[in-house]
């Protein structure tokens, strides 16, 4: 991808390795659970929830849950040679993600009146969050109490290692899916949601959930079809949307159900599928209009 250099501000920061897990940061099963009560509740629920969908929320939980650990991210290699206070964008990972970042801001200030930007708030293992605990396990997530978005840049490694979703372009659909929700945030459309979700059956919110998630991934299009650097050269690159794709198509809840070991269960489904993610993705890509994506009056 053709991406400027992002000059990090106070709209970036790296919160390292802190407190705020659950038990320890042992990882298992259990622990994990209680750290996923609070997006269960809320369902507070971004791209990075796509590593806990699956198999082991039926033996844990009964038929009809949704969320698993696939293995907690190892930890930044770079952290403890750090020292002192973290700094953001100081590996490649975080340097790259600095840049999407820096990228998505020129997009949506463009497209969005009054548009404010998000925080981008790197971590190592686990931290804390204004939703609670922020874990490696959790992947990547957006924070709409303090219009952050959490990453521990280990979850690019499982998104080529575990999920065979290998690419910048895939890593860079990561980071616009999750200021996609921040978007939803400042339109108002996150609020709404969630008033409905609270009227709703289980079943009800999953569905508006998986709408909500599908706008995040076309919001994702919709900056990848518009970012230009400063050359003025699109940023996207031969075999970039090829990328992306893999990505959606990977983390469809179907897929990981599948990939489980599980028969899919629709009713529990947050994400959508992988056809509806890349569906939905491809929309954005293609018109490079948000006006286009939404999937609350449209047939998914």
């Amino acid at each position: 991808m053709r991406l400027d250099d992002y000059d990090p501000g106070d709209d970036i920061r790296d919160l390292g390795r802190g407190g705020g897990g659950f038990g320890g940061g042992g990882g298992g099963l259990g622990n994990l659970l209680f750290a996923f009560l609070p997006m269960l509740l809320g369902r507070k629920m971004g791209c990075g929830t796509i590593l806990i969908l699956g198999a082991a929320a039926f033996f844990l939980l009964g038929p009809g849950a949704n969320m698993l650990s696939m293995g907690g991210g190892t930890a930044d290699p770079m952290a403890d040679s750090r020292g002192g206070q973290a700094v953001a964008c100081d590996t490649a990972a975080e340097r790259f993600a600095c840049n999407v970042f820096g990228s998505t801001h020129q997009v949506w200030g463009d497209l969005v009146g009054g548009y404010r930007r998000p925080t981008l708030n790197f971590f190592t293992d686990q931290n804390r969050s204004a939703c609670g605990a922020a874990q490696a396990a959790m992947g990547p997530f957006y924070c709409p109490a303090d219009q952050g978005v959490y990453l521990d840049t280990s979850f690019f490694r499982e998104l080529e290692g575990r999920f065979g979703a290998a690419g910048d372009a895939a890593q860079a659909y990561v980071v616009a899916h999750e200021v996609g929700h921040h978007i939803q945030t400042i339109t108002g459309t996150s609020e709404q949601v969630r008033r409905a979700q609270a009227r709703s059956s289980q079943a009800e919110g999953n569905a508006l959930q998986v709408r909500m998630e599908l706008q995040a991934d076309c919001y994702a299009g919709v900056w990848a079809a518009r970012a230009r650097n400063s050359a003025g050269q699109p940023v996207m690159e031969p075999g970039d949307m090829e990328e992306a794709m893999r990505a959606a198509n990977a983390i469809g809840d179907d897929t990981l159900m599948r990939s489980a070991g599980q028969r899919p269960v629709p009713e529990s489904f947050t994400h959508g599928t992988s056809e509806q993610r890349m569906t939905w993705l491809r929309r954005g890509l293609q018109t490079g209009d948000p006006q286009q994506c939404d999937t609350f009056n449209a047939a998914l």
